[in-house]
């Protein structure tokens, strides 16, 4: 039995690509033993669980950027959680380990390289974190989710989306238009903004939208507005424009974004890995707006959409409710505009990562006969 652990955690950007790399796996020989590692504070408490997945657990080692305290444990730490995750590795019986980045993966990363299991590092962003930068030095394969990703011998190959995205790519949002549109409570023959800052939404977005709400409606534009858990209020509430009976729907969370991108005609979101991501394979055109602080990592992301035509990015200091409505305009009455972009992101960003990366993984562990079946499948799509 081929036995794969598959290490990171934290955010969505972690966790949704180690569960869709998961799952193919299993789609290829259902008797892979499959384990994932996350940290006790991370999104995959519940999402991996959730997913029918197992779940093992090590001590979070976050890699301090500044002299302090922290960074004065940080050996002592980072050796009692490598020295779990060796354990987890010999218990399991490990063939090869797969990481996504994050707090759990450095101490599985270490664990791999001192008991020879060999690695394979996916990244996700379009600049790469610590413990992925390490991991490449003795990684047996590295690969990446944007071109251009700066780590040596790095192999682009896109980011793992659950199968619903590659199903929604490969028949098309216009299939699912109106029956997406009306889980919503939104009408069939007016365009749709869809708005999100992600899992927890982003209050310059959302105040922005606010500001050009009105202005949109009043031009027949409808708004779906993914709000994000911590920002949504009990005071809002669906709304008519009386003279275009275009529909503002609030919401708090999509678990389904799949259902949101078919609804939708362009997106205003943040630029993380899996936002750009989704919206591209899925050929949904984006305002992207990355966050003004961090490594710059989300401008980045979006950086190869916005070459190619397919994307356009807004600063976060330059989101008034004017500019937002001057650049929504400015699109959804241009439908040709809208179909060139989508069609262009998605030649970027084909479907399919989940099985690539599953195929490199299955070949590191030693079965280059489901990987061989899986790139011919691979092949035979993109023919």
């Amino acid at each position: 039995m081929t036995r794969v652990v598959l290490a990171g955690g934290g955010t969505a950007g972690h966790t949704s690509p180690m569960i869709a790399t998961a799952q193919a796996l299993l789609r290829a020989d259902p008797a892979i033993s499959v384990t994932c590692v996350g940290t006790p504070r991370g999104l995959e408490t519940t999402v991996v669980p959730a997913a029918g997945l197992e779940l093992r657990l090590v001590p979070p080692v976050p890699l301090p950027r500044r002299p302090g305290m922290d960074l004065a444990r940080l050996p002592w730490r980072l050796t009692r959680a490598t020295g779990q995750a060796r354990r987890l590795l010999r218990e399991v019986g490990a063939d090869v380990v797969v990481g996504f980045g994050g707090y759990a993966s450095m101490p599985v990363y270490l664990g791999a390289w001192r008991s020879h299991v060999p690695v394979v590092v996916h990244e996700q962003n379009a600049i790469p974190g610590i413990a992925n930068k390490v991991a490449t030095r003795f990684a047996k394969a590295v690969l990446t989710s944007f071109p251009n990703t700066p780590l040596p011998h790095a192999r682009y190959v896109g980011l793992p989306l659950r199968e619903s995205m590659a199903t929604l790519a490969r028949e098309g949002r216009a299939a699912h238009r109106l029956d997406a549109r009306a889980s919503y409570g939104l009408r069939a023959d007016q365009p749709v903004l869809l708005v999100s800052g992600g899992s927890q939404g982003a209050r310059s977005l959302n105040e922005a939208v606010m500001g050009a709400r009105d202005q949109l409606l009043g031009a027949g534009v409808q708004i779906l507005h993914v709000w994000g858990p911590k920002n949504f209020t009990d005071d809002l509430a669906a709304s008519t424009d009386p003279s275009t009976g275009a529909r503002y729907v609030p919401l708090r969370f999509v678990d389904a974004m799949e259902q949101a991108y078919a609804a939708a005609d362009l997106m205003l979101a943040r630029s993380g890995a899996v936002t750009v991501t989704e919206t591209a394979t899925v050929g949904l055109p984006a305002l992207f707006v990355p966050l003004p602080h961090g490594n710059g990592e989300q401008a980045r992301n979006a950086a190869a959409l916005v070459r190619a035509g397919a994307a356009e990015v807004i600063a976060d200091a330059a989101l008034t409710s004017a500019e937002l409505v001057t650049r929504v305009l400015g699109l959804v009455g241009d439908a040709g505009e809208l179909t060139r972009r989508g069609r262009q992101a998605q030649q970027l960003m084909r479907p399919g990562a989940d099985d690539r990366v599953a195929a490199v993984v299955l070949r590191t562990a030693g079965r280059p006969d489901l990987a061989a079946r899986i790139d011919r499948e691979d092949a035979d799509a993109a023919a």
